[in-house]
């Protein structure tokens, strides 16, 4: 169970890449939010699709409704057919990349990450996309360095700080995640998902008050209990996180985090 937080780094268990770093689909093309009328988005697409598979237009949305819909791995046969007939394409590397890293595959997903984008024409979505699965293959500090280049395109972006936290929590600098996920929410465009990602790193520190009523701001009072609960127990059953508490103590307190150096 999520407990309805998103917590893609943290936890483990909800492996949505897209919903952090978020999907690469036609602009001009807006998918529902509610779930009966995104089924029925996926199936027509999906009648498009098999009408004709080498559309790239119906392959990408298609693939973006069934991400949605978590059936990463159909998203991720979808868009490899399309890489094929497409290998040079960065908006289709781009999809297919974070397909893989929905779907787990996270070597597979740096790879085709890695080609989604260039030097000269960085994309900071990309860039946030693979210090994701730089987090997920224990690379915490080469992770921090992508989300870092993604600030330096799109500076205090809330999901590219929010991503930037977590990483920090993960290699067990609870203070600094906590100055990013600040940073993070104070952005106007900071939506549920960076608000109880912060949640989190405040109940890590022992904060449970404080985590409680970032909550409550997207919860009800007592869902948002219920949460902070649940950390709590995650936290007295986890060695991981356990460790993570112990060893930020031991930590010298540390300036915010720069975006851009």
């Amino acid at each position: 169970m999520c407990v309805a937080l998103t917590l893609t780094l943290a936890l483990g268990a909800c492996k949505s890449i897209g919903d952090v770093t978020g999907s690469i689909r036609p602009a001009s093309v807006t998918a529902p939010t509610d779930d009966a009328s995104l089924r029925a988005y996926a199936e027509t697409w999906g009648r498009k699709y098999d009408q004709d598979p080498g559309n790239k237009t119906a392959a990408l949305t298609y693939a973006a409704a069934l991400r949605r819909l978590t059936q990463y791995s159909q998203a991720t046969a979808v868009l490899q057919r399309a890489a094929a007939k497409f290998p040079d394409d960065m908006e289709v590397l781009g999809a297919y990349g974070k397909a893989l890293a929905d779907a787990g595959r996270w070597q597979e997903a740096a790879d085709v990450l890695s080609r989604a984008h260039t030097p000269e024409r960085p994309n900071w979505s990309i860039l946030s996309a693979q210090g994701s699965v730089a987090d997920q293959l224990g690379n915490h500090a080469a992770a921090q360095e992508y989300y870092q280049a993604a600030l330096k395109i799109v500076p205090e972006q809330p999901s590219v700080l929010s991503n930037l936290g977590l990483s920090y929590a993960l290699a067990k600098d609870l203070r600094s995640a906590e100055q990013a996920m600040q940073r993070a929410v104070d952005q106007p465009a900071a939506d549920m998902r960076v608000r109880q990602n912060f949640a989190l790193v405040l109940a890590l520190q022992g904060k449970f008050s404080e985590a409680e009523a970032v909550s409550r701001r997207d919860l009800p009072a007592q869902e948002a209990a219920a949460n902070v609960a649940a950390i709590r127990q995650m936290i007295a059953q986890s060695d991981t996180w356990r460790d993570i508490q112990k060893l930020d103590t031991q930590h010298p307190r540390k300036g915010p985090a720069s975006a851009s150096r």
